[in-house]
């Protein structure tokens, strides 16, 4: 294994444009776990981001929260700030794995390691969330939302590192994040939901679901503008131009459409006038 060692921001940049087949890596919770399975890997360069201070650290200015990409779910588990502020966050965090995987997995490696279930994801797009990406040549921002282009696939260039992630402080008149997994710790997200309102308008983000963790715009137009939903059922044809589950071993793709149409309505059916 070739392991490259950055001290600054700038020398990782310089590092993966000298080797843009390099695995970045912060917290290592997703590499690690299949690490005696993946012999292939062993052979690989990986570029150690532990000892680059700068991304260590998060931030609240007046209007946003900046995450370094070494903030663990376990930094923003002990801000105070963040329960107040953002508390899908913290909730999330509280159920990513147990408190090993919390106290070491970063928010940035949840995003590029692209996973469908990822609840992190689900809660940062929902939060209009954007990531920052860094190379030699500069900087380039996307809005979480449009970050994924496919399963495992996303906009960031080989010789690029995630470096940051911006969430924009708001206030909101409503918010929720329910995750369904075989246990209630320790669980791979078979449906998960994260949804924010503000002012009548709808954010509604899908895990576990389709090949991305993705935003429904069907949905969010449907009760956004008043259309009737009188059962779980009338949420299905809105849904369904979003999403596209699949059978596989956690999950049929019957139960995931089901199950997220029932999360949706009795989530939200006291809140949305939509919803009756």
């Amino acid at each position: 294994m070739n392991l490259l060692l950055p001290e600054t921001v700038s020398e990782a940049c310089h590092l993966m444009s000298v080797h843009p087949s390099a695995v970045p890596v912060a917290g290592g919770t997703d590499l690690f776990v299949h690490w005696p399975q993946r012999m292939a890997d062993h052979d690989r360069t990986f570029l150690d981001l532990s000892g680059v201070q700068d991304l260590a650290t998060h931030r609240w200015t007046e209007d946003e929260l900046v995450l370094g990409a070494l903030t663990t779910y376990w930094d923003l588990i002990q801000d105070p700030r963040a329960q107040t502020a953002l508390p899908l966050l913290v909730h999330a965090a509280r159920q990513v794995g147990a408190v090993q995987i919390q106290a070491r997995g970063t928010w940035a490696g949840n995003i590029v390691n692209a996973s469908p279930a990822a609840d992190g994801v689900a809660v940062l797009m929902a939060y209009d969330a954007a990531v920052v990406l860094q190379s030699v040549e500069g900087e380039e921002e996307y809005p979480l939302s449009e970050f994924y282009t496919g399963y495992k696939a996303m906009r960031r260039r080989p010789d690029q590192l995630l470096t940051g992630i911006r969430i924009p402080l708001k206030r909101y008149d409503f918010e929720m994040f329910e995750k369904v997994g075989s246990r209630a710790a320790q669980a791979i997200t078979k449906v998960g939901v994260a949804v924010t309102m503000r002012g009548g308008r709808w954010r509604i983000v899908a895990s576990s679901v389709a090949p991305t963790v993705r935003r429904c715009p069907a949905l969010e137009r449907l009760l956004s503008e008043g259309g009737q939903v009188r059962g779980p059922e009338d949420l299905m044809a809105a849904l369904r131009e979003d999403v596209a589950p699949i059978d596989d071993i956690r999950s049929t793709a019957r139960y995931r459409e089901t199950v997220l149409a029932r999360l949706l309505y009795f989530g939200l059916k006291d809140v949305c006038p939509s919803i009756s």
